[in-house]
């Protein structure tokens, strides 16, 4: 996702020592990207040009939505850095399928076993399931947490306004 800059951003940034300033700028770029991102687990939500909510849980009980051990949410990290980039995502191999939805069909095998069931009075009953397998179908929703984002973009701007003017007013340059 690139940035474009609506005021005099870049007037501005010719006043300064470009290159120190966005080394110093993109770690923390990178860190507002990160936290958005985990936010989105907090609120439940995708935020672009609007609101976009995530589908509620089939089963409520089951705890909050794309958090249950919390693994992806805790994979969402800086991957890489630059002069002039920073890239954030994850790499949990079911993020991809999570963020964009879809469907998952896959054929599972499952092994021989004993199922014990409860009978009345009786106490439990044993029965033996033979292997054999199983078709899955399974869609996933779209919950959106990565991606490019106009409220991420505000954010960053912000960001990189307000720190543009703390530098040029510690050099006393005007």
């Amino acid at each position: 996702m690139s940035i474009e800059f609506n005021t005099d951003f870049f007037e501005r940034l010719e006043k300064v020592n470009k290159s120190a300033f966005l080394n110093r700028c993109i770690g923390r770029v990178g860190v507002i990207a990160v936290n958005f991102s985990k936010e989105r687990f907090v609120q439940k939500n995708w935020i672009d040009q609007s609101r976009e909510a995530w589908k509620p849980r089939k089963r409520p009980a089951r705890g909050s939505i794309l958090v249950r051990s919390a693994r992806l949410k805790r994979s969402i990290r800086k991957l890489s850095q630059g002069s002039y980039y920073v890239y954030i995502g994850t790499d949990v191999p079911y993020a991809r399928i999570h963020n964009e939805g879809g469907q998952i069909n896959k054929t599972a095998n499952v092994k021989a076993h004993t199922r014990r069931a409860r009978a009345g009075r009786r106490g439990g009953v044993t029965q033996n399931v033979k292997a054999h397998t199983r078709r899955m179908n399974v869609r996933i929703p779209k919950r959106q947490f990565l991606g490019e984002s106009a409220l991420l973009n505000r954010r960053i701007e912000r960001f990189l306004s307000r720190e543009l003017d703390n530098e040029i007013s510690r050099n006393g340059n005007s």
